[in-house]
């Protein structure tokens, strides 16, 4: 189900090192690239797709949806495109996704945004692992990014903490969190029946 309040982000910006420095997002499963699979199961759960992306920027533009490099080019990790998507948003919450996540649950949208009560952040947690990537954040948290970014910090989950972000548990979904990191990973999930 689509929700208006909430913008979805692809993050497709990293340096990818354990793929070998290839470009993750571009990376084929089943014939589509990664961040199209993100893509086509986000886009029913909210009300437009932003991509975050730092290279090979016309080849994600091709989706025609709207490519934000980060405002650095210093590949300073999810946190700068984060902010980069929560700037550009036009609704008042972004859901952010990894573009390596393929699997995420379908209700992940619908299910953070349930479960944020009074928090400006909420993010996805196994039962088993923690995964701050997989998060939906509040827009007004921008001013506070900024400052964290501008201390030099980078580190996610200490963001997270630091602005009292609710872990949110997907009981019994640990496969839905898998992240294909390698061209191993690749190689092994194109090798599973879709």
């Amino acid at each position: 189900m689509k929700n208006q309040n909430i913008t979805g982000g692809i993050l497709a910006g990293g340096q990818a090192t354990r793929m070998g420095g290839a470009d993750k997002g571009l990376q084929l499963l089943h014939g589509l690239p990664l961040y199209l699979h993100i893509a086509q199961k986000l886009s029913p759960q909210v009300a437009s797709i932003l991509i975050s992306a730092n290279r090979n920027l016309e080849r994600y533009r091709q989706s025609q949806y709207p490519v934000i490099t980060d405002e650095t080019s210093d590949f300073s990790g999810p946190l700068a495109g984060m902010l980069a998507l929560l700037k550009q948003a036009q609704t008042p919450w972004v859901v952010f996704v990894p573009c390596d996540v393929p699997y995420f649950p379908s209700n992940l949208v619908e299910t953070l945004y349930r479960h944020k009560g009074d928090a400006l952040a909420v993010y996805a947690d196994d039962g088993q692992r923690e995964h701050p990537t997989l998060a939906l954040l509040n827009r007004c948290l921008i001013p506070t990014l900024e400052a964290y970014l501008a201390q030099g910090d980078r580190k996610l989950m200490l963001f997270m903490r630091q602005i009292a972000a609710k872990p949110v548990l997907f009981a019994n979904q640990a496969a839905a969190f898998i992240n294909l990191n390698t061209p191993e990973d690749i190689a092994n999930a194109n090798h599973i029946a879709k």
